[in-house]
Parts: structure tokens; C-alpha cells; sequence
């Protein structure tokens, strides 16, 4: 029997966080476990690769989602990363920690430790600011941040449109109120990805106590049952009857996919659920999979004249030389870019505590994820709403640890959620028809100026919409009935085990969340080395 003090199922960005901050002390065993592969394609380090990672077999697992109502009936694929540093392979590298009252709130729910005034700390020890520390920021952390390396016209343009209805221009978005519009900070360093494996795993690989493996797909948890205690005992790997044991912890940093799966398949989930699929119910946990949250983005398209685009470098044979060689020789241009560069908070209605709608605008536009972009100029000014009242779920189809689980999201399943994006929808004409774009002459191509009326635009917001790939919840934090992990992360009635990635968000964040991810395993690491 092979045996580690911890042993840590996930190789994304919460598992390379944690497998650093573990194994620095020499005295811990560390067994890294990564079902999917190494990160060494050659996409995942340029920037613009994301466009080769995202729906490739070979980094990305490629999941889909359940027919959804709210989507008018259609069913969305579902990235999820398939190497080391897991979507921080394949995301788009956007440093967004979120709102003060995201935090404030998780407190407010009894768990301590997780205010802003409490978090702040944890970003900023991460951090490697491109200027500088200050109040809000740190340097000599792992996570290196860094502004966009590419300018476009006709953002700057939106920029002034937004300021004209009422979204003043801020400097960053990542100081605890981000009402206004500002370009993305990024996971960047010099013009190259920054992934949690390039942060966190590299640095620390070669340390005789941390065994990292690659291909070790997860079967299920060992639980130790004994005079009614239960206890994870270790991990069983597919193809392999030999556990993997733990001498303290076994922690699961499978994201909001993966960790619910593995629960729910070792028989630690709602009972009904697991009795309906053939696995034993070891330990009745009724929030396991449930809670789980999404940002579902609308994604409107407006042609536009007079400028420059993505669409138009794309295609053209000297544009695509041009960039390339630009990115070859000084690490800068379109292929540097994110899929988004520009964003902007708002509220939807005065009586909002914060902003609680986020635009990704990009000077690019296409039919969808995968498609060719338009030969025509355009942007995409894509609303989404941060705090969306909707909730979904995550369910094993069978005890097969290789056969996906069921992803049902339930985007706009609650009349908040339509409203917000009707409003959204209502807003971004506001923008695009401001006197600072008047010279750029739009004109919407998609919803479509004859798209009008409450009912219309909430059926267009559900032909439009798709995921920004944020899910988050399914093994929530708190006390009530439905949390899977109190403030310490450790699995309620179950010793020794730990869930630690965004899956224990009890609600989601104001953006885009892998920055909290990191966060929440800098975090946990501390507690398990408290609790030692």
C-alpha cells in the first residue's frame, strides 16, 4: 500500500496552489493526482490559444450540457481543462477577484475567516503586480498580473460611450467596488500565459516530498467507517485496486464538475441520487452537486465602420503575417490577447447594493465558440449577470467514473434572472447608440434592431446566451442543510477529507472566478497546516 500525508485529487489551479504551499515543508508527503495530461501543447502557452485548447480533446474535457429551458431548449459545450493547471490552462486569464460584498456576504452566512477584510490579504500574498505593491496589490507572490499588450480604437470609443451612460472610466476593477469600465487585468507574464501550473507547480516540482502524477483518474474515495466515525482513508485510482492511502488528508480539487462527481461516486451525496445510479450510500450529504451557479453571458454583435477589428486582421492573409511576427519578435499584439480585453460594472436597477452586471467587450465577432470570425468589422459587447438567482446541479449518470455526470445549469429559470437580462440587453443599445461611437456608424447584427418588447429581447437573451465557463457551488460552504463544507473546508461529517477549489463558493463571485480559486486554496492550505 502506497501512503502520503496529503493527498490532493485535481491538478488545476486550486490543486498546484496547494500542492506548493503543502510540500514546502519537507516533513509532508504530497501526492499530486491529475486525470488528465501534461500541459506542454503548444497553444496553451500564446495567449490566443484558448481558441485551440477550448473544445480539443487534448486539454479540455469537452462536456455538455443538459437541454436547458432557459436556453430555449439547446444544450452548450462545457469547458473544463484537461492538463495540469486545469482552465488556468485554457481560460481566458482574467484577474478578477470579484466584489467586497461577494465576501462580505459569504461571512454574513456564520463563515469566519471569509470577509473582504479577510481575503484582501490572501489576493495580494499571491500576487506579483506588474506596478507595484500598493494598498489593494503585492509583488513577489507567484501570480504574476499584467496589463493588456494590444490597443484597439474602437474600445476606446466604447470606453467614452460608457462613461456617456453612466459607467465612469476606473483604473482596475480589483479594489473592492468595480462600478465603472476598465481594461482586464491579466495572468500574464511578457505576452505568455501565466497558468497555476506556470505559478505554482513548476517552481516546486523537483522537491523530493511532492510525487506529482499525470493520467490518475480518480475511482473513488476509501472510507474508513469505525464506531459510527467516518474517515477518508485514501483514494482508488481507475484500472487499479490498490489504494492510495492518506495519513492525514485526502483533499478534493476537482472543481465544480469533478468534485461532486467523485463524492457522489464514492457514496458521500444526496441519497435518493446515488440509490437511483447503483452506488451504496456511505455518508447521506443532500448538497453535494446541488447549488451550483454559472454567468451566462449574451452575447449581442454590432457591425461597425470606419476602423479596424480582429475580424478584419483574421482575414487577411498580411494580418495574420503581420501578428505573428509582432508576437514573435516583441510578445505584444492581437495574439496576446484574452478573450476579452475591455470590461464595465453596472447596476441594473438603483437599488442594487453593487454592480451586478459585467460586459466583456471584444473587437472581434462570430457566429459561435469555434467559428470562423465574421469577414465584416464588428464587436461583441457580451452582458452577463453576476449574481444570478438560478441554480443548477451535477449528477453522476452511473457509478462509471468515466462516463461524464449530467451538467443541468437552469440558465433564467427565475423571473430576477430574465428581467436582469432584458435590462442588460436594453443597456448595451444605450451604449452602442452614444455619441462617441456615432463614427463608427453601428448597426446590430444579433439580437437585431426588430427585436424589441420585454418578451422578444428575453427570448433573444436565451438564443444568445452561453456560458463564460464559471461554475461554482456544487459543494458549497456553510452550515445549513445543503452545505457540503463548514469554514475550514472539511467535509461535514466525514474526518479527514477536504474540498478545496470553487466549487465551495455558497454563492458566485462578481466575475470571473479564477482568481478566487487561487484564493481559496491559498486559504485552505493554511488550514489544513493549522489543523496539522
Amino acid at each position: 500500500m502506497i501512503s502520503h500525508d496529503y493527498i490532493i485529487v485535481g491538478g488545476g489551479t486550486a490543486g498546484c496552489v496547494l500542492a506548493n504551499r503543502l510540500s514546502a515543508d519537507p516533513n509532508n508527503s504530497v501526492l499530486l493526482l491529475e486525470a488528465g495530461g501534461q500541459d506542454n501543447y503548444f497553444w496553451i502557452d500564446i495567449p490566443v490559444g484558448y481558441l485551440y485548447t477550448i473544445g480539443n480533446p487534448r486539454t479540455d474535457w469537452c462536456y455538455t450540457t443538459e437541454p436547458d429551458q432557459g436556453l430555449n431548449g439547446r444544450s452548450i459545450g462545457y469547458a473544463r481543462g484537461r492538463v495540469l493547471g486545469g482552465c488556468s490552462s485554457i481560460n481566458a486569464m482574467i484577474y478578477m477577484r470579484g466584489q467586497q460584498q461577494d465576501y462580505d456576504y459569504w461571512a454574513s452566512l456564520g463563515n469566519r475567516g471569509w470577509s473582504w477584510e479577510n481575503v484582501l490579504p490572501i489576493f495580494m500574498q499571491s500576487e506579483d503586480y506588474q506596478h507595484g505593491a500598493d494598498a489593494f496589490h503585492g509583488v513577489g507572490g507567484e501570480l504574476r498580473v499584467e496589463e493588456k499588450r494590444v490597443s484597439w480604437e474602437i474600445l476606446d470609443a466604447w470606453r467614452e460611450a460608457a462613461q456617456e451612460c453612466g459607467i465612469p472610466k476606473i483604473t482596475e476593477f480589483n479594489r473592492g467596488d468595480n462600478s465603472g469600465s476598465a481594461y482586464f487585468q491579466m495572468n500574464q507574464r511578457n505576452g505568455r500565459r501565466w497558468s497555476g501550473t506556470k505559478a505554482f507547480l513548476r517552481p516546486v516540482e523537483h522537491r523530493p516530498n511532492l510525487t506529482i502524477r499525470v493520467g490518475a483518474h480518480v475511482d473513488r474515495l476509501a472510507i474508513d467507517i469505525h464506531d459510527g466515525r467516518k474517515r477518508a482513508r485514501g483514494v482508488k485510482l481507475v484500472d487499479s485496486d490498490a489504494i492510495l492511502e492518506a495519513r492525514r488528508e485526502v483533499i478534493l480539487a476537482a472543481g465544480s464538475i469533478g468534485s461532486p462527481q467523485i463524492l457522489q461516486l464514492s457514496g458521500i451525496g444526496p441519497g435518493a441520487v446515488l440509490q437511483k445510479h447503483g452506488v451504496e450510500v456511505v455518508h447521506d450529504l443532500a448538497g453535494v452537486g446541488e447549488n451550483l451557479q454559472d454567468h451566462l453571458q449574451i452575447r449581442t454583435i454590432f457591425k461597425v465602420s470606419h476602423t479596424v477589428t480582429l475580424n478584419q486582421r483574421v482575414n487577411s492573409w498580411f494580418g495574420k503575417a503581420a501578428m505573428g511576427l509582432e508576437y514573435l519578435l516583441f510578445k505584444t499584439g492581437p495574439l496576446t490577447m484574452p478573450p476579452s480585453q475591455l470590461g464595465a460594472f453596472a447596476k441594473s436597477d438603483p437599488s442594487r447594493r453593487s454592480a451586478n452586471m459585467e460586459w466583456h467587450v471584444q473587437p472581434l465577432s462570430l457566429d459561435k465558440f469555434g467559428s470562423p470570425l465574421h469577414t465584416f468589422n464588428a464587436i461583441t459587447p457580451s452582458v452577463c449577470n453576476l449574481q444570478p438567482t438560478s441554480r443548477g446541479h451535477v449528477r453522476i449518470q452511473n457509478p462509471d467514473p468515466l462516463h461524464a455526470p449530467t451538467i443541468t445549469l437552469n440558465y433564467l429559470s427565475t423571473k430576477e434572472d430574465r428581467e436582469i437580462a432584458v435590462a442588460g440587453l436594453r443597456f448595451t443599445r444605450r451604449i452602442m447608440a452614444a455619441r462617441s461611437l456615432a463614427r463608427f456608424e453601428p448597426i446590430e447584427w444579433l439580437p437585431g434592431p426588430d427585436v424589441e418588447g420585454d418578451a422578444a429581447l428575453s427570448q433573444a437573451a436565451g438564443d444568445l446566451g452561453t456560458t463564460i465557463f464559471h461554475p461554482v457551488g456544487t459543494c458549497k460552504m456553510g452550515h445549513d442543510n445543503q452545505a457540503v463544507v463548514n469554514d475550514r473546508l472539511a467535509v461535514h461529517g466525514i474526518d479527514s477529507l477536504r474540498v478545496i477549489d470553487a466549487s465551495i463558493m455558497p454563492q458566485i463571485t462578481s466575475g470571473n472566478t479564477n482568481a478566487p480559486t487561487v484564493m481559496i486554496a491559498e486559504q485552505g492550505a493554511k488550514f489544513i497546516l493549522q489543523d496539522k
